[in-house]
């Protein structure tokens, strides 16, 4: 069995850690589950690493307990840009990126943009210092090679997992018929997800079902000011973050879910959504092309293009049997992101699996 150290200063809550959280928390009780130990160096509670600053203290401070902890190891597994300052030798280190915080950089602006470029500059550092490198898609590996000029040939790609098996049992509750068809959204609101050219494709959308927005982030005061006013008022409604249980009570009472991302190094709520069994629309832009294939289990239309996203809402909404195939694609597409599978694919990808080679950077229909 293996033996493997994670580091992280992602916040160990969904608030503020939002998908890497889930990512990490989620393959960690994948690879204990099969026998594995997997060790956590991360905040402790109640104290999240968001800012630059702050984040670089808590890599500095951990070097020497993480040298403590990795002896024996079989691999020092470091996400994003943590661990980029551990000591080398002994245990192979392996940098593996939710995301590429370069790329979503472009698509912030101020304050946060600057946070996340001078994180970027240390995650380019942790890539190039580590003995292999893993991504969530073909996309983000393309921008690890554009943005940190890393070999293509070292990297391997792992997918984001769900625990289908704690999802079916959430997901088999009952939940009250509101009476209205339900449109559910489910990000953390950067700019980047793009959740204020729903509001408008939805304004466009001459329908009585609802749009239920779940999460918290920089734009949320902008989007509510937006709803507030003129022809979303009582249409939509901000639900702020969720406790689990109260998220899978909106995917079961949802009939399509909608998130149209400019930026997604993969995008775990798509995931979520198909294990509800829910036809998703979303825009043809990063990855989500790989996660979603159009017209097997949802809709893409163009980013930024309200019209065909007013469009698309409208399409499935009208359309029971078209939110039906879609909804059991996606039950069927999502089965290849079980958990207990890509904890598998992350231990072959780091070179103690049963294959032992890794996994080459592929085409997006592989990646499930």
């Amino acid at each position: 069995m293996a033996r493997l150290l994670f580091v992280t200063g992602t916040p160990a809550d969904v608030r503020s850690g939002s998908g890497t959280f889930v990512g990490i928390s989620v393959l960690k009780a994948a690879l204990e589950g099969a026998g594995h130990r997997v060790d956590l160096l991360a905040p402790s509670p109640g104290r999240p690493t968001l800012s630059p600053a702050r984040r670089l203290l808590f890599n500095l401070a951990i070097r020497r307990r993480a040298s403590q902890i990795a002896r024996g190891a079989d691999a020092v597994v470091g996400f994003d840009l943590d661990g980029a300052f551990l000591a080398r030798g002994g245990a192979p280190h392996v940098a593996a990126l939710k995301g590429v915080l370069a790329e979503e950089a472009r698509f912030e602006r101020g304050a946060a943009a600057l946070r996340l470029g001078a994180q970027a500059a240390v995650e380019r550092l942790h890539v190039r210092r580590a003995d292999r490198v893993l991504a969530t898609s073909t996309h983000s590996a393309r921008c690890i090679v554009e943005d940190y000029g890393i070999p293509a040939e070292r990297i391997r790609i792992v997918p984001e997992p769900i625990d289908l098996a704690r999802w079916a049992a959430l997901l088999g509750a009952p939940t009250p018929d509101s009476g209205k068809d339900s449109i559910l959204c489910v990000a953390h609101l950067y700019p980047r997800k793009n959740v204020a050219t729903l509001l408008e494709a939805f304004a466009r959308t001459e329908t009585d079902a609802v749009l239920r927005i779940v999460g918290t982030g920089p734009e949320e005061g902008a989007l509510r000011r937006r709803v507030s006013v003129g022809d979303l008022g009582g249409r939509v409604e901000l639900l702020g973050h969720v406790p689990l249980e109260s998220l899978a009570a909106e995917y079961r009472r949802a009939r399509i879910f909608c998130l149209p991302s400019r930026q997604e190094g993969f995008g775990i709520v798509f995931l979520e959504a198909m294990a509800a069994g829910l036809p998703i629309v979303a825009a043809r832009a990063a990855a989500v092309p790989e996660v979603v294939l159009d017209g097997e289990c949802g809709m893409l239309v163009p980013p930024e293009d309200v019209s065909a996203l007013s469009d698309a809402l409208r399409t499935l909404l009208s359309d029971a049997a078209l939110r039906r195939r879609l909804g059991e694609g996606g039950l069927r597409r999502v089965r290849g992101y079980d958990a207990v599978k890509v904890a598998a694919r992350f231990l072959d990808a780091l070179g103690i699996g049963e294959k032992g080679s890794g996994m080459p950077v592929s085409s997006p229909r592989d990646s499930a």
